[in-house]
Formats: structure tokens, C-alpha cells, sequence
């Protein structure tokens, strides 16, 4: 069994300038409730989100498990009609299929070129983009990506990071959020920025022993809440229902931090990957030595790190 979670903070009808001042410098993430989003809390029904977006093309994810994992692709990519993919995403059996009739849909927005191009909700469904009022709560010039997510009902995400503050906005349907804070990185198995612990209200705890020491948090997101995700906070999110969202993303660090060549948001900083790469050449050097010593000397590396590197500030 996982550990109980902590809740995540909750706040109502929070503005601008006491996000800003209160709570964006904690550093924590936060629920956010009665933010006017718009239009779209009301008017995204299925019928009404086919109907405006169409038959334009989307590739989407599909899985025949709820789990998803990234780390070994156990799912596919397919490409459909917009308004097809909604009416099966929002299905719970189905009777056009691609693998099998409970398998389930995700929609992660894409740019034009994804090579090149971020995920806009304004560029690629304009319409849609109409009815949703994003909370501005960071400068214009900060802004980074606005990602339109749906989520067939039971579908769960992997656990992973990412470089940027994130809101996560639901706009319809129910989700569950499990989240880590950064300072527990060491007991999540990383592979890149993605944890190997898919199941996390049940570890395979002989496989992974120290992910028990995580701390975990969560919250439950409803219709029209707003979930504040820090940079390199750790979330796992559940689609309790077929739902729709938007996740905003923007610049916390200058701009010259981060590669100039993600569009997605989930790239270390420039200087995270000069130092990771700096240090695996360092324990290159230290292959040259024998065991003893080179066990020496790694500790030796190790409380260095600790010295010079580590924050105080956490709780």
C-alpha cells in the first residue's frame, strides 16, 4: 500500500495579486476554486465540442490497460476525426474499435510541426478557444503552451515532471491527482523525467522499497477547479470520468534557461544537462580506479553534491 496523502491546500475566488503575493512563492501546489474560466464549463458537452471542432484530424493515444506507461509505450498512437474521438473517449464499451471495445482514448494537443511548434488552444481549435477564459495570473511574455487534453474515463497518466509551472485546468469531468514533491526524486525510480511506479496507490513495493518514503500528496478536481503544479512537482492524474482539460503552461526561469528546442515543456534546463552530463564523466574518470577507491571517492562526490547543492528550504 501506498502512504496516506497529505490533502492539497484548497482556495476560493483566489485574484491575481493574491496568487502571486500568498501562494505562488510557496512553491506548493494549490487547488484553485471560482475562477471565472468562461463559457466552457457549460457548453463542452460532447455533442458540442464534435460539433465545433469537427472533423479535423487529431493522433491520439490508445490503450487497452487503464495504466499508461511512456517508459515501455504500452499503448499506440492512431489518428481520427476530432468529433469521432470524442463520441469514443466519452464510450465505456465500443463498437468501432481498434484493439479491443473498453479501450481507452487520450488527447495530448500537438503543434502544427511538434518538432517545431508548441500546443496552442488558440491555433489549433480557435472555436473552442473562445469560450475559455484563462486565468492571466503570470506576464504575457511568460506564456509557454496551452495543451487541450481529453481522457476517457479510468484512464491514468504515468507520474512525471515538468520544467514549467503548470496550470491544470478541468474544465468538465472528474479527476484524482497524486502528487511529489521534488525533494523525494530519490525514492520514485526515474527513468528521465518519468517515475517507473505506475500503479502508486499500489506499489510493487519489493520491486521499488523506497518509493514508501515518498511523501505523497492529492487532490480531487472537479468541474471548474484549477490546480496550481510548481515546476518539477511530480504528478500522477486519474481521469475519475470522461473529461476535458487544459493545462497552461509558463516560464518560472528566464527564457535563455531552457532548450530552445521543446515544445512540449519537459526538457531540463540547459544548465541541468551540462551538469548531468558533466557529472557521468566524472564517474567515467572514476571507472580508471579500483573498487575500493572508487567507493571512496563517489561518497566523497556524493556529500560534496550534498554541501554545495542541496536547499534548506524545504520542510
Amino acid at each position: 500500500m501506498a502512504q496516506p496523502a497529505r490533502a492539497v491546500s484548497c482556495s476560493v475566488g483566489v485574484t491575481r495579486d493574491r496568487f502571486l503575493a500568498d501562494l505562488y512563492p510557496q512553491r506548493k501546489p494549490v487547488v484553485l476554486k471560482g475562477i471565472d474560466l468562461g463559457a466552457c464549463t457549460a457548453k463542452w458537452t460532447v455533442d458540442y465540442l464534435s460539433q465545433t471542432a469537427g472533423t479535423k484530424e487529431v493522433k491520439i493515444h490508445v490503450s487497452t490497460v487503464p495504466q499508461m506507461d511512456f517508459l515501455s509505450k504500452n499503448f499506440v498512437y492512431r489518428t481520427l476525426p476530432f468529433d469521432t474521438f470524442v463520441q469514443r473517449a466519452a464510450e465505456v464499451k465500443h463498437t468501432e474499435y481498434f484493439i479491443s471495445e473498453d479501450e481507452k482514448y487520450y488527447l495530448r494537443s500537438l503543434g502544427e510541426d511538434p518538432r517545431k511548434d508548441i500546443a496552442d488552444i488558440r491555433k489549433q481549435f480557435p472555436l473552442l478557444a473562445e469560450d475559455i477564459q484563462i486565468p492571466e495570473y503570470f506576464a504575457k511574455e511568460q506564456f509557454f503552451s496551452s495543451v487541450f487534453r481529453i481522457s476517457s474515463a479510468g484512464l491514468q497518466l504515468w507520474t512525471h515532471y515538468d520544467v514549467m509551472d503548470n496550470f491544470l485546468i478541468q474544465v468538465t469531468g472528474k479527476k484524482r491527482v497524486v502528487l511529489y514533491s521534488p525533494r523525494d526524486a530519490p525514492y520514485l525510480y526515474l527513468a528521465g523525467t518519468k517515475s517507473e511506479v505506475l500503479d502508486v496507490d499500489n506499489p510493487d513495493l519489493e520491486k521499488y522499497p523506497l518509493f514508501l518514503k515518498a511523501r505523497r500528496y492529492e487532490c480531487y478536481l472537479e468541474a471548474g477547479d484549477v490546480l496550481f503544479i510548481p515546476a518539477l512537482w511530480f504528478h500522477n492524474v486519474i481521469s475519475e470520468e470522461f473529461g476535458v482539460g487544459v493545462n497552461i503552461f509558463w516560464k518560472h526561469l528566464p527564457s535563455q534557461c531552457y532548450d530552445k528546442t521543446d515544445t512540449y515543456g519537459n526538457k531540463d534546463p540547459t544548465a541541468a544537462t551540462r551538469a548531468v552530463q558533466i557529472l557521468d564523466r566524472a564517474l567515467k574518470t572514476l571507472e580508471e580506479l579500483p573498487e575500493e577507491y572508487r567507493d571512496f571517492y563517489a561518497r566523497r562526490m556524493v556529500l560534496r553534491i550534498q554541501e554545495k547543492a542541496y536547499s534548506t528550504n524545504y520542510e
